[in-house]
């Protein structure tokens, strides 16, 4: 399945809530979902009773969408999830969590996942020393993200790192924020996701 490039906000319209894809601009009154709260398309006012699967597949895309990753990736994700030990449904997102775009998003280097990842595949930041173009990298415990010395006098890479002593960050990555540099302190933990997610009903839907 090809990536989404449509009008983002009618992803957040189809889901029934902000999944902040566009960043700052989701917290204002130009946010598409606070002016126009139904689901995109000629029915989507209608009032339609939602089935057991139904919500099943509704958060799973949201999950899918508010992290930016495709059906296939999704899929291996929750693979991954169900082999390791604990609950797989907090093991999914902590595997989410834990990808390179979303912690250069969490380290506030970035507005939303989207640009987060665009800028790791224009090898703007390095981890532990060493350039990286891959957005899905899982990053562990003692890793280093910085913003590569090459990038550093790109405007719009200043301006970003101007915003992030502006940003609040998770309590697994701890970000220097003079010299934007972040480092992985501890695995994120389901607690520390302040998005509001029901995991279970993804892992229902799988077990299908």
């Amino acid at each position: 399945m090809a990536r989404y490039t449509g009008p983002v906000c009618r992803l957040c319209r189809r889901e029934g809530t902000k999944l902040f894809l566009k960043g700052e601009r989701c917290m204002t009154g130009k946010c598409a979902i606070d002016r126009r709260s139904t689901a995109p398309g000629q029915h989507g006012a209608a009032n339609k009773k939602a089935k057991e699967y139904g919500t099943q597949l509704r958060e799973k895309q949201k999950t899918r969408r508010y992290y930016g990753v495709l059906e296939r990736q999704f899929e291996n994700y929750f693979a991954e999830a169900e082999r390791q030990s604990g609950m797989t449904g907090e093991n999914l997102l902590v595997l989410l969590e834990r990808r390179l775009d979303n912690v250069v998003y969490r380290m506030g280097m970035a507005e939303s996942r989207k640009e987060a990842r665009q800028l790791v595949l224009h090898g703007h930041f390095t981890l532990n020393g060493k350039k990286v173009t891959i957005p899905s990298i899982s990053v562990k415990v003692g890793d280093v993200i910085a913003v590569k010395e090459g990038s550093r006098d790109s405007a719009k890479i200043k301006g970003l790192m101007e915003g992030v002593a502006s940003k609040l960050n998770p309590k697994w990555l701890e970000v220097n924020k003079e010299a934007v540099v972040a480092k992985v302190v501890a695995l994120p933990a389901r607690e520390d996701i302040d998005f509001d997610f029901n995991e279970q009903l993804i892992v229902e839907l799988y077990s299908k």
